[in-house]
């Protein structure tokens, strides 16, 4: 078996696993992720959201560049101080 199909057989309860552990360094029984395996895992989430059509809102790493852009009204008040 391939490393592409045993990414595409992941159960999606081992991909939130796997996720999970990439997103807190750490697996579910605590122990800490090393940065091998954390970058393994990350390998392993980015592929399968890739091939089982994970919206990419919901994908790791993703950045809403839409909702980052500047307002002209921010809604910030100056500060008055009285004495």
């Amino acid at each position: 078996m391939t490393y592409e199909e045993l990414i595409g057989r992941l159960d999606p309860t081992v991909y939130r696993s796997l996720r999970r552990a990439v997103e807190l360094g750490k697996w579910p029984d605590g122990r800490v992720v090393s940065e091998e395996q954390r970058s393994i895992c990350m390998e392993a989430v980015i592929y399968y959201e890739t091939n089982h059509g994970i919206p990419e809102h919901e994908r790791v790493g993703f950045i809403d560049r839409e909702s980052k852009k500047p307002r002209s009204d921010d809604g910030a008040a100056p500060i008055r101080i009285l004495n």
